[in-house]
């Protein structure tokens, strides 16, 4: 186990004890953790959160994904670590610049990751990592293609990764809500109002809407649209604009929608979709990760993006809130009552208010990923460990990853809140949620009997184009049976001709 040369101890070596004690510790944090989900759960469920109950689904189905993958690397790091490459392969694309390329044993790699180890197991487990012999079974200049320390490092860090983004986004929507507190009060005064009352006539520039949203100047709008997200994003007047025109276009029949709760629901349902992890976010974990490359700071420039695509999002959502004031002045030179504004798909980009959604999963998961690949170095190594990078690039880095939590959950996600329903179609948490599965079912049954219908519609077709090609082909036989016959009947109109038969010498 250390310098005597003994060799690990296999089960069949340690002590019984030993063995069930580590199982029931393992054991017992699983259901711990467990029951405390299902707890969870049956919480959101007496509460009627069902939107937030199926995110805590989709939270359990990312802990099960990492299950898999776990089991993945432990089955696979025998394989991995007995897996040799030439030796000249491992000297590209490191993250930490090599002291000494002649000397490529497990130790020596990794303790070139760091200058110190802060942490007592991460020492005895690289230790233990290089005793127990990649190296050994490869032949003269090859090497491991992965140690079994660099295996468990990874699969940490795969953990870690997730949680984060689990995490933040939790923070990130409660933020939000919190943030959008005030909007259930508005809500509640709006629907005290009389609608019966005589409406006043006011001219449209009069309208406090119209007054706060309005610019003439485009550059001035967007420049206006860019600091708004930063300070009172929505008001009173934007919040009444936008829920009347919400209304009129959709649920006209009833002004007294309740359109906060329709908004939460909504929020919560989005909620479901930003907090798991798709399968191209694992695809760009492998791209971060294989441009981690020394020299590079590539980490640094791709924190770049979220931090300036966050405020490209909030600017064009508060620009989508002054077009619906544009679009009100161009169109009324007075108004009858409230502003009503007109809600549609070509505010939006690409005419897709979804889209909107992936951009704010994207900046959340990159932020994720910034902060726990943080703090992974700071535990595994140490802050001033050389695959931590240079504290210029770190500090920024850090900054950029606050900033971005703190205007997404107070700014971004309160606009995209109210905003992604000024497109043209209303969402499904306009329904009750026990209607939900109603709904399903009858799309489902719209859809199949729809194929069911151009299956039927195409077999017609191949019909009708089959029975017209033999009747054709029939009327083509009779063509040919009929002219055969006339020319029967002219031989048997014409005359013997009279044949001479001689006998020739």
């Amino acid at each position: 186990m250390s310098g005597d040369g003994e060799e690990d101890a296999s089960l069949e070596f340690t002590p019984t004890w030993i063995i069930a004690i580590v199982c029931t510790v393992i054991i017992f944090m699983s259901f711990f953790f467990e029951r405390f989900l299902h707890y969870i759960g049956k919480v959101l469920k007496r509460k009627k959160n069902f939107a937030l109950f199926e995110a805590l689904l989709k939270v359990q189905e990312e802990l099960m994904l990492l299950g898999f993958i776990s089991l993945m690397l432990s089955v696979s790091q025998v394989s991995l670590q007995k897996t040799c490459i030439k030796e000249s392969l491992m000297l590209r694309g490191l993250p930490c610049k090599r002291e000494s390329p002649n000397s490529v044993s497990h130790v020596t790699f990794v303790r070139h990751y760091q200058t110190n180890f802060p942490l007592d197991f991460t020492g005895m487990r690289m230790l233990l990592a290089s005793e127990s012999g990649g190296s050994g079974h490869c032949k003269s200049g090859k090497v491991p293609l992965l140690s079994v320390e660099a295996t468990h490092q990874l699969h940490i860090f795969i953990f870690v990764l997730a949680m984060t983004h689990v995490i933040l986004s939790l923070i990130t929507i409660v933020l939000g809500i919190a943030q959008m507190r005030d909007w259930k009060s508005w809500e509640a005064k709006i629907q005290q109002e009389d609608d019966t009352a005589e409406k006043m006539v006011k001219h449209v520039h009069e309208l406090q809407f119209i007054k706060k949203r309005f610019k003439e100047n485009k550059i001035f709008s967007w420049l206006h649209s860019f600091g708004k997200q930063f300070y009172g994003t929505i008001t009173i007047d934007d919040y009444r604009a936008m829920r009347l025109g919400f209304i009129m276009m959709h649920y006209k029949d009833n002004p007294k929608f309740n359109f906060y709760k329709y908004m939460i629901r909504a929020l919560e349902t989005d909620f479901k979709k930003v907090v798991g992890i798709s399968w191209y976010f694992w695809a760009l974990v492998i791209v971060f990760l294989l441009l981690n490359i020394n020299g590079w700071h590539a980490y640094f420039w791709i924190s770049i993006v979220p931090f300036i695509l966050l405020f490209i999002v909030g600017s064009k959502l508060e620009h989508i809130i002054s077009n619906l004031a544009t679009k009100v002045v161009d169109q009324n030179a007075i108004a009858i009552g409230n502003c009503v504004v007109i809600p549609s798909d070509d505010l939006f980009w690409f005419k897709s208010p979804k889209l909107v959604l992936f951009f704010i999963h994207y900046i959340l998961f990159q932020n994720a990923f910034d902060i726990a690949y943080f703090f992974w170095i700071l535990t595994t190594y140490s802050f001033g460990s050389c695959i931590m990078g240079k504290k210029a690039y770190i500090i920024p880095r850090l900054v950029f990853s606050g900033i971005i939590q703190v205007v997404c959950g107070y700014s971004t996600l309160p606009l995209y809140a109210i905003v992604s329903h000024m497109g043209s179609r209303y969402k499904k948490a306009i329904l009750p949620h026990h209607m939900h599965e109603t709904f399903d079912q009858w799309l489902a049954n719209a859809k199949t009997n729809k194929l069911k219908r151009e299956e039927t519609s195409n077999e017609g077709t191949v019909d009708k184009f089959w029975g017209a090609w033999n009747r054709k082909k029939a009327s083509n036989k009779t063509e040919v049976v009929a002219k055969l016959e006339e020319e029967m009947q002219e031989v048997q109109h014409e005359p013997v001709p009279e044949i001479e038969i001689g006998i020739h010498n």
